[in-house]
């Protein structure tokens, strides 16, 4: 088994960030057919994330996203390419929010009630 481990600082504050995984989750869910689930924490959260071959979890905190996640037999051999699309995603989310103005930046979401939801339910509790 690969094991793929990526690590993001960031200064987007735990509500900001919340956002942006959730954002990420529901790429990755359309994109590489994932099932994502946001287990949410009083100072940090974590996406986890699953389909055939691939397990693992994105941590989201105030200061920084780990990632962890374990390849199959077959995956791991395309382990290179997998880590460059998964931080290609990540690293593009959040190249957007560093160029966002604060003007056009999202409101910040409220807490989901349900302490496990999905990606997409997650994303969808915004305040109206």
């Amino acid at each position: 088994m690969a094991d793929i481990r990526i690590h993001r600082d960031h200064a987007l504050g735990l509500t900001r960030a919340r956002e942006i995984a959730w954002a990420w989750a529901e790429q990755v869910e359309e994109k590489f057919g994932m099932d994502c689930t946001v287990l949410e924490g009083e100072t940090s959260d974590t996406v986890a994330f699953t389909r055939s071959g691939v397990k693992g979890e994105l941590i989201v905190a105030a200061k920084h996203f780990e990632l962890h996640a374990k390849l199959g037999l077959l995956l791991g051999a395309f382990k290179t390419s997998i880590e460059g699309e998964i931080e290609k995603e990540l690293d593009g989310l959040l190249a957007a929010e560093s160029s966002a103005k604060p003007a056009k930046v999202a409101k910040a979401a409220t807490k989901v009630a349900a302490p496990k939801a999905t990606a997409k339910a997650a994303a969808k509790k915004k305040p109206t």
